[in-house]
């Protein structure tokens, strides 16, 4: 038998995680599913500073991580964090796997945003997924920095570059990606569209 425990483990199955079975429930007048996550059972938690195993201390109240919705169904999990007691930074929350930071968005949320991103204004993208547009600027720029710490910008050959309407009255970014053969990417994002502003992402390639 399919079920939502079952194609979340296919999708994105977090070692040392477990999901719960989902529950569709009634956010206003929008229907949500709730699917809870728990730790396996001896899974040690992970210093969210030195990432490290470390001991237990507390549970947190259980936080709510956006996901990618489903059938167009907003899609949450729910999870209580644990506080580690950690030998070398003292207490600390876990990191977990599937979120970055105090970031309500899961990882995979936020890639979805961004490739919408791309293609549509990002106040749309809020509207049409059911989330704001600060939310949708969060996920860019987390996708942005993810970019710039694990960048390779060796042989770059050909560059896109373009605009995004973020705002109404006329607020734009900068967006300049690599569009070699084989290889799409973005790579950096300015605000307006200023030739100020294009001179920055030189300044910044070098």
């Amino acid at each position: 038998m399919l079920t939502l425990k079952t194609v979340l483990n296919y999708v994105e199955k977090h070692k040392g995680f477990v999901y719960g079975d989902g529950r569709l429930i009634k956010s206003g007048d929008k229907p949500v599913i709730e699917v809870a996550v728990y730790p396996r059972k001896n899974s040690p938690a992970i210093c969210s500073q030195c990432e490290r195993p470390a001991p237990g201390y507390d549970l947190l109240t259980p936080r709510r991580f956006q996901y990618v919705p489903l059938w167009g169904i907003a899609v949450v999990l729910l999870y209580a964090m644990r506080r580690v007691q950690c030998p070398r930074c003292g207490i600390k929350v876990e990191k977990v796997p599937w979120a970055h930071g105090k970031s309500p968005l899961t990882r995979s949320y936020s890639w979805f945003l961004c490739v919408w991103a791309r293609r549509l204004p990002w106040e749309e993208v809020a509207v049409l997924f059911g989330t704001t547009w600060n939310r949708v600027y969060a996920a860019v720029q987390w996708a942005v920095d993810y970019g710039l710490a694990h960048r390779d910008l060796s042989g770059i050959k050909a560059l896109g570059i373009d605009e995004v309407a973020y705002k109404k009255g006329h607020k734009y970014l900068t967006v300049v990606y690599q569009i070699d053969q084989g290889v799409r990417r973005l790579l950096w994002i300015g605000k307006d569209r200023t030739e100020k502003t294009l001179g920055s992402f030189f300044a910044w390639l070098g």
